[in-house]
Order: structure tokens, then sequence, then C-alpha cells
């Protein structure tokens, strides 16, 4: 079932759970510190009242066979790495835009959306595996791509200072926050007044999508829609992506500064 447009919405697109790389280097320490965590007394008070929705979710993105984990993420079966191209040009980031790819995995999205922002831009790769961000930090530099910057992300809130991003990606990575109240609520505080969230996740329909994966989404579209909005979000609009078939794309937005029509 399609979406009618709403109010304005911001898309989320985390490409499955992080995955470290082996052979990568493992960095001495998290990302570079980044002022304030936004919003971080509210969250951390958010957080400590908040119940897991699945716990466990994440137990086996955070293994160190991360080979595998890449060849999971990466794989020609996989609807999102095969169309990813088309992703990115979905998203639609704007040059000189800073852009915080949430549940960056192996960070194939990560390095697409660098170059669509350019040397003017940037794009923060979150994840809650090092060895995952070792090896999108690796093949940035491999890629002379300057403006990327992974940052290490706890289960209930990110790094991200008040403010501070134009744009939050996440595809398949919503459904694997385990806290998602708090950590929405901590992504919003991240964001600018009428900066998009842009939200790309696997559709749960009864009789098309397998067992297995019914299993393991926790729920469906206008459930994870009602609970963005309840977190603050406006809705702009449901994607229309013919190649998608898999996946859904929803766009919405942080009230506040009037953004550009799209």
């Amino acid at each position: 079932m399609r979406l009618a447009p709403a109010l304005p919405l911001l898309l989320l697109c985390a490409c499955a759970a992080p995955v470290a790389r082996a052979g990568a280097p493992q960095p001495a320490t998290a990302a570079a510190p980044v002022a304030a965590p936004a919003g971080s007394d509210a969250v951390a008070t958010a957080s400590a009242l908040e119940v897991s929705v699945k716990p466990g979710i994440n137990d086996d993105w955070r293994g160190r066979d991360t080979r595998r984990l890449v060849r999971r993420l990466e794989s020609e079966s996989r609807e999102i790495w095969v169309q990813r191209e088309r992703v990115v040009e979905v998203v639609a980031a704007r040059p000189g835009a800073v852009v915080a790819d949430v549940g960056a995995g192996s960070g194939f999205l990560t390095l697409l959306l660098a170059r669509a922002v350019g040397p003017g831009g940037k794009v923060y790769a979150l994840d809650i595996n090092r060895g995952l961000l070792a090896g999108i930090a690796a093949d940035a530099r491999a890629a002379g791509l300057g403006n990327v910057e992974t940052l290490v992300t706890p289960e209930d809130g990110t790094p991200l200072p008040p403010d501070s991003v134009d744009l939050v990606f996440m595809c398949d990575a919503y459904h694997h926050f385990e806290y998602p109240r708090s950590m929405m609520r901590s992504l919003r505080a991240a964001l600018r007044p009428g900066g998009e969230l842009v939200l790309v996740e696997l559709e749960r329909i009864p009789g098309k999508t397998s067992q297995a994966m019914l299993d393991h989404v926790r729920a469906g579209k206008e459930v994870f829609l009602a609970e963005l909005l309840a977190d603050g979000f406006e809705l702009v609009r449901e994607e229309a992506v013919a190649e998608l078939t898999e996946n859904y794309v929803l766009r919405l937005r942080k009230p506040g500064a009037d953004a550009a029509p799209r």
C-alpha cells in the first residue's frame, strides 16, 4: 500500500547492520571528537526509560568475521546492492550537504553519497562496528575521498552535535534499532531545521515477504511511519522507485526552516 503525500518526510536509509572488514586496521580511538552528542541529556534520560524492542537483533553484526558480513551486504541477491546507484539518485543529496549515513555497514552507499555531495560536503558514516568503520575509512582514502568521517555509534543515540547535518540517510537500518525512540530523538536533534530524513526499509508483506524476513523485521511501513511521526518528523512523501520491489523509500523532514522543494 502506497502512502499518500502528507507532511514533509525525512528519509532513512541504512544498509544492513555493520560489518567489519577482515584485515582492516582497527582505529586506535573512535572517530575524532565532535562536540557534545545531539540532545545528549534528553536522549540519556529517554534511553534509561526505553526498553529494547528486539533484544539481541544486532548480536550477529558485532562479530569479527567481517568478510562474511560484507559478502552479505554486497551480494548480487540483495536489491539495495544491485540498485545502489539508483538509491543514491533517489536520496538526492545536494552538493555541499552534510549527510549522516546511519548504519553504514560496508560503506558502499557512504562512498556514493560522498561523491554526490562533493568536496564541499561531508558524509558521516555511523555504525556500531569499529571494524566496518575502519574498512570504510580505508576505502574512502583509496578512492581519494577526503569528505568521509567515521563515527562509532551506540545503540541508543549518536555522537553528532545538535543542528549539524542536512540529511539523515538510513538504509535497511531502522529495524535494527533496539531503542528506536532514543535513537530518533538523537538524530532529530542532529538535523538542522528543515533537514531531511530519507528512510529505506524492507517491505513486510504477508504472502509475499519470506517468513524469515517477517520474523526479522519487527513491523511494517505503517508502524514505522507512525513511530517517526510520533518522534516529531513530518512526512514529505513516499518515493516511487520502480526498481525497488523489496524495499520502500520514505522522505521526511524536521519541522523548521523551509526547505527547497524537490
